[in-house]
């Protein structure tokens, strides 16, 4: 099995566009209620699709890895976006940085090499 993509709401599908275009992302499909787009490495594909109103306080983060992420958080600030917080070293050993999307969806962009899927305490499956 493989995750193809993740959906997020969105509440101007027009300001989603242009937020996660000027993200880097390239798009694939583009409705008025509905567009998909490529990561900008990797195989995967992220979507927005417009609702009415989304949550108040969304629980959702959604993460996108990027090797390089001082230079690129650094370069968005420069292109106008506004990060919550980061980049900073977090006790899971990632460093990330958060911001939110024109929805107020959770946006994390973090690098975490070999820990993202071999952390120290990973479960042993052998036993």
């Amino acid at each position: 099995m493989n995750l193809n993509q993740v959906t997020l709401p969105a509440t101007d599908i027009e300001k989603s566009k242009e937020f996660y275009l000027k993200l880097g992302f390239k798009m694939i499909v583009d409705s008025s209620h509905y567009a998909r787009f490529e990561t900008p490495t990797g195989d995967s594909t992220f979507s927005v699709h417009l609702l009415e109103e989304t949550q108040t306080n969304p629980s959702t983060i959604i993460y996108f890895e990027i090797e390089d992420l001082d230079n690129l958080v650094e370069s968005l600030k420069q292109k106008g976006f506004k990060f919550e917080s980061g980049p900073v070293d977090m006790p899971w050993l990632w460093r990330e940085a958060r911001l939110l999307d024109p929805a107020k969806n959770i946006i994390c962009l973090y690098y975490a090499g070999e820990n993202r899927k071999n952390p120290p305490w990973r479960v042993d499956r052998t036993k």
